[in-house]
């Protein structure tokens, strides 16, 4: 039988985002005659390397699609620090997506000819009238999964841009065993000796988007870091990361509190990272950098099966302690931080592992896992009060870990910089593609509300115009907070500063935006917090 805590923890430690993408073929550059014709004028700008041609859709907000900032990381540069990109001649096409990076998961994506080992590529959407000199505030979003799957290419921009005046940044980063492999022979190859290229690539993209954003009228000076999920463990790594210093000003962290976080060390990222070498057929140590290099791409993607799910390592020159660790100590680039979470994260994972969990399981669970304080987290999280086992195990395991682990990471935050809660509460949102389990609520779910602030669909429906309305106010909070940081929107509710006693945290609910001081209380944090980590 799966118990309790070793779903909880395979899950929710990884903060998976399993979601099944459709998207664009690889994207190439044109010369100028290759434009299409007819219509406006399509926007042109030109960056380090050269020349880029936008596309306007619909009168919205103007776009640049796979924009390179990395070199490609194949061949020989396989398992490498990302370098700066070539320039190229004439004016390259930028109307179309590239390509994902090589996923891990085996959810996969639904299209194969779009994912690709040459994947460090970026999209850019601004308002219309954004011209180079505006200054205006800069959003860079990092995707969710795991450190496995996903893709920036799904977050489009366009209404954020130009509903709240933002230039919005989406970027792909390096997954799996070919983005976080803790070999100390690969480590020995770059400055910082480290083996995480995924979060290297994070850097460099805001070393690109540091040069160049002032071309698209963006602010280098006022640069937002966001993510969700595994992307926002990814915001975590990089406000401790010293080589990211300066390179941003603001962080949103959505779906993924720092002290939830537990980045392998060093010595475990290299015992991990001999595994997958040796599934692989390269475990002779002084071959095996040239024999990974040499492997196909889907032979790494089936070595990696089963293995546990790589992400950021600490220990080494790119990130020398754990996040936690580091904001604890405050010891990490400080600016002023959102962070939130859904009022039901864990529906997500439970549906997807123990939808038809009975009464009787769920109390055995329980008691196995939490010992001799089993007979009090069930009789604080009665299946008769939630209304069924799959329900109270998700509100147990919500509050365990994202909601009061937010609350912690909030609290930690406050203690230096500004810092501002929210509460994604929407009864009624959609329910994720590819999640769906017939019966099961999943609303306020794990990545409820990326749907609310990017421009795509993620549930089995689109957003009815009230949902459509609480997106926009929480994109108008959003790049209130990238341009002042703080989010003070006019004409919505005050979101007042996280204090250092009792949180003040917004609730985002279609009929009314409020806040509320009840969120420990309501999360049963005071309890969680007596209770120790569980590691099995």
């Amino acid at each position: 039988m799966r118990t309790l805590l070793g779903t909880a923890l395979a899950l929710t430690l990884p903060l998976a985002l399993t979601l099944t993408l459709t998207l664009a073929a690889p994207v190439a550059a044109v010369p100028p005659a290759a434009a299409a014709s007819g219509g406006p004028p399509r926007p042109l700008v030109t960056v380090a390397q050269g020349i880029l041609r936008g596309e306007e859709r619909d009168g919205g907000a103007q776009e640049f699609l796979g924009v390179p900032y990395a070199a490609p990381p194949v061949g020989t540069q396989r398992l490498r620090a990302p370098r700066p990109p070539a320039r190229w001649h004439g004016v390259r096409d930028a109307a179309r997506q590239a390509p994902a990076c090589l996923q891990f998961s085996p959810f996969g994506l639904a299209d194969p000819r779009a994912v690709s080992e040459d994947c460090l590529y970026l999209d850019v959407y601004r308002p219309r009238a954004a011209r180079p000199g505006a200054r205006l505030p800069v959003v860079l979003w990092m995707h969710g999964g795991a450190y496995s799957q996903g893709t920036g290419t799904q977050f489009g921009g366009r209404t954020m841009a130009e509903l709240t005046g933002t230039v919005v940044v989406s970027i792909n980063y390096r997954l799996g065993q070919l983005g976080y492999l803790g070999l100390p022979e690969l480590g020995r190859e770059n400055a910082l000796r480290s083996g995480s290229f995924g979060l290297m690539d994070q850097v460099e993209a805001l070393r690109w988007t540091r040069a160049n954003i002032g071309a698209f009228g963006g602010d280098p000076g006022s640069v937002t870091i966001a993510g969700q999920s595994a992307g926002s463990g990814s915001v975590c790594a990089l406000l401790a990361a010293p080589a990211a210093a300066g390179l941003f000003h603001r962080a949103v962290l959505q779906s993924g509190p720092c002290t939830l976080l537990r980045p392998p060390d060093s010595t475990e990222a290299e015992a991990h990272a001999r595994s997958f070498a040796a599934r692989a057929g390269c475990s002779v140590p002084a071959e095996v950098t040239a024999c990974l290099r040499r492997a196909p791409g889907a032979a790494l993607v089936e070595a990696a099966r089963t293995l546990p799910t790589p992400g950021p390592a600490s220990g080494d020159g790119l990130l020398p302690v754990p996040p936690a660790r580091a904001i604890g100590s405050g010891a990490w680039n400080k600016v002023p931080v959102l962070i939130g979470s859904t009022r039901s994260e864990a529906r997500f994972f439970v549906a997807l592992t123990q939808p038809r969990l009975t009464a009787e399981e769920y109390a055995a669970q329980v008691l196995a896992g939490y010992g001799a304080a089993g007979p009090e987290v069930l009789a604080r999280y009665p299946v008769a009060e939630h209304g069924s086992p799959y329900l109270a195990l998700s509100a147990l395991m919500t509050d365990s870990t994202f909601a009061c682990h937010t609350a912690w990471t909030a609290q930690l935050f406050a203690s230096r910089v500004p810092t501002f809660f929210y509460e994604f509460d929407d009864p009624g949102s959609p329910t994720l593609a590819g999640a769906q389990v017939p019966g099961l609520d999943q609303s306020n779910a794990h990545s409820a509300e990326l749907a609310y602030l990017h421009d795509f669909t993620m549930g089995e429906r689109p957003l009815t115009p009230v949902q459509v309305a609480l997106g926009n106010r929480m994109k108008r909070y959003w790049g209130a907070f990238a341009r002042f940081g703080a989010p003070v929107a006019p004409g919505q509710a005050r979101w007042p500063a996280v204090g250092t006693g009792t949180a003040t945290v917004l609730t985002l609910h279609p009929s009314a935006t409020r806040t509320t001081t009840s969120f420990d209380a309501d999360h049963q944090c005071a309890f969680w917090r007596t209770q120790p980590p569980r590691t099995v």
